[in-house]
């Protein structure tokens, strides 16, 4: 028995490990909500989404883009904050706020974030002498700050409002209230274990080490996380159909369980699987009224911010690559003729004496 388990152990990380386990659990995921969505959607009536998208009020779009604006604005301060945590104070807020919007909107759309953030944050944090130990440690800074933040507001709204999770993972409500409170105590415990000295908050070794934000701080990164999670939900439910009613914390315990499923895909834009939780979680409202909420969220929250983000990295790219070797070219012939004018004003001259030498 006792030779068992490190044959197992050995046995899994060899023929499976943890990367091809998450690539199948994203695969059933996928799967799983492309089927129900596909079963939901089943027998919808496309004209009566298209009248629900009428029936939203402009001033709610108008109020909802504005929250997603100022959900861009707080995740800014994630890189910002991870930033500072790690010492590079050079790095200012603007390349910051450029790195964490264009490395979110276009690695959450494209998928397997991870990566595809990780490459955008590099390719702008190189150019002020990152490498990539110092982006890999921006990007678990970052995550942290989204977990902490999605976990607090999580928890306090399964305490309050566990039925609202219900719906969602099938658990009674005592349960899930019970869960609530055992994030709640998490958050606490690793505030608690943070307070105990720097020697414990220094996470790996040799060149890869990361010294966690302190237990202030850490209130600092939960409060960033709570605000863009804040402002998120506030656009959903400004979004919502007015009938029936839904209290906004219930709606945002169902928002933030859609959004972490969705994240866990790993699916590009969380397609199919943010909507399908969301239409499985508040079955009290009708499907096309719902979907055409979830239509204009996804055009506010991932469509416009991703045209936006492509837009501001082409346009870097061009400037960088094409724009500025052209200037400087431009430059270097202008140094150049000017730096060679006097030489050749003098050779001018000593023709022009020769030939008036010569008629005389």
């Amino acid at each position: 028995m006792h030779g068992l388990l490190p044959a197992l152990k050995r046995g899994f990380k060899r023929w499976i490990g943890w990367r091809r386990l998450g690539v199948a659990a994203s695969v059933f995921i996928i799967a799983f909500a492309i089927t129900t969505l596909a079963r939901t959607l089943k027998d919808i009536d496309t004209g009566v989404i298209l009248t629900a998208l009428t029936e939203i009020p402009r001033g709610n779009i108008g109020l909802a883009a504005i929250c997603v604006v100022f959900a861009f604005c707080t995740l800014t301060f994630y890189d910002y904050f991870a930033l500072r945590t790690i010492g590079k104070k050079h790095v200012p807020y603007r390349i910051a706020a450029l790195s964490s919007f264009t490395s979110y909107s276009i690695g959450h759309n494209i998928g397997a974030t991870v990566f595809t953030g990780g490459a955008i944050r590099f390719r702008i944090y190189s150019d002020y002498g990152l490498n990539a130990i110092d982006v890999a440690k921006i990007c678990f800074l970052s995550g942290l700050t989204f977990w902490l933040g999605n976990i607090f507001v999580l928890s306090i709204g399964m305490v309050i409002h566990p039925d609202a999770a219900s719906s969602m993972d099938q658990l009674p409500s005592s349960i899930n209230r019970l869960i609530g409170l055992g994030g709640l105590a998490s958050i606490g415990a690793y505030l608690v274990w943070l307070c105990m000295g720097e020697k414990r908050r220094e996470l790996g070794q040799k060149g890869w080490k990361v010294v966690l934000p302190s237990a202030p701080l850490t209130l600092v990164q939960i409060l960033i996380g709570v605000v863009d999670l804040g402002f998120c939900a506030t656009a959903m439910y400004l979004l919502m159909p007015a009938n029936p009613p839904i209290d906004f914390m219930s709606l945002a315990v169902v928002f933030i369980l859609a959004t972490l499923i969705g994240f866990a895909s790993h699916a590009p834009g969380s397609i199919g699987v943010f909507d399908v939780a969301m239409l499985v979680a508040l079955p009290e409202f009708g499907r096309e009224q719902l979907l055409a909420t979830l239509l204009v969220f996804r055009i506010l929250y991932f469509v416009i911010p991703f045209g936006l983000a492509i837009s501001i990295m082409g346009a870097r790219e061009l400037w960088m690559n094409v724009v500025e070797p052209w200037q400087e070219r431009r430059r270097l012939a202008e140094a150049c003729a000017q730096a060679n004018l006097p030489k050749q004003v003098a050779a001018m001259e000593r023709e022009r004496s020769l030939r008036q030498a010569s008629k005389r």
